[in-house]
């Protein structure tokens, strides 16, 4: 199980709307095709050995200090993106493509890599933990998307958690619950909407489940920089 931050400065003042998470699939799967083009069509096509779900998670490009502008994603030369997988296969594939490069283009923006770091956390024990997410989790009911307090919202990330868990082959998470919800976020990603808030919740995990979360993400749409945990 691995995540990386990436130290970025940008070329650009602000990204675009659509270039905050829009571009965030493409560059994930061009970091994994330059090293292994058989695993990163395998996963874009039919996900991870017969599930859908792909474990791959990634932020959008977040900057420290970037000044406060209505309407505007602005930009700081303090910038980081994070990506991770809890599958040792792919999280290998992640960090070789990123020792490659010496920027992410995304979207309209360059971002130059000033330098990568693995992150550990401190161990945690089975048992409960509070999560939260730094990218808003992205939860859908008969293709309605879902805010926290709305009905199935619970029961939908739930689903999402267990189907998580029975993928890398751990116990599904109990005990859900949303302790703090952020405001409403709506994104274009491919000309669809994406919409969705920040959380911080509740469970009672596995700890191996907890360290794989903060590899891939909560919620839906992961690969899109959606539900990064912090």
């Amino acid at each position: 199980m691995v995540r990386v931050r990436v130290d970025v400065e940008p070329d650009a003042s602000s990204l675009r709307w659509e270039d905050v998470h829009g571009p965030a699939r493409g560059v994930v799967y061009g970091l994994l095709r330059g090293q292994d083009a058989a695993l990163a069509d395998a996963l874009h096509d039919s996900g991870w050995k017969g599930h859908v779900l792909k474990p791959l998670g990634v932020t959008s490009p977040q900057f420290k200090g970037a000044p406060k502008k209505k309407g505007v994603y602005t930009t700081s030369s303090e910038g980081s993106v994070w990506f991770g997988s809890p599958v040792p296969e792919i999280a290998a594939a992640l960090v070789a493509g990123l020792a490659t490069r010496k920027e992410l283009v995304w979207g309209a923006a360059r971002l130059r890599m000033k330098g990568f770091a693995l992150e550990t956390s401190a161990p945690v024990a089975d048992g409960p933990v509070e999560l939260e997410t730094a990218t808003p989790v992205i939860v859908k009911h008969e293709s309605r998307h879902l805010l926290p307090g709305d009905e199935h919202f619970l029961e939908r990330l739930q689903h999402n958690l267990a189907h998580k868990a029975d993928v890398l082959g751990l116990p599904a998470p109990s005990g859900l619950r949303v302790l703090e919800a952020g405001p409403r976020r709506r994104f274009t990603v491919r000309g669809a909407p994406r919409i969705g808030a920040q959380v911080r919740v509740f469970m009672e995990a596995d700890a191996r489940f907890v360290e794989a979360l903060r590899c891939w993400g909560m919620g839906l749409d992961t690969v899109q920089g959606f539900g990064w945990v912090r």
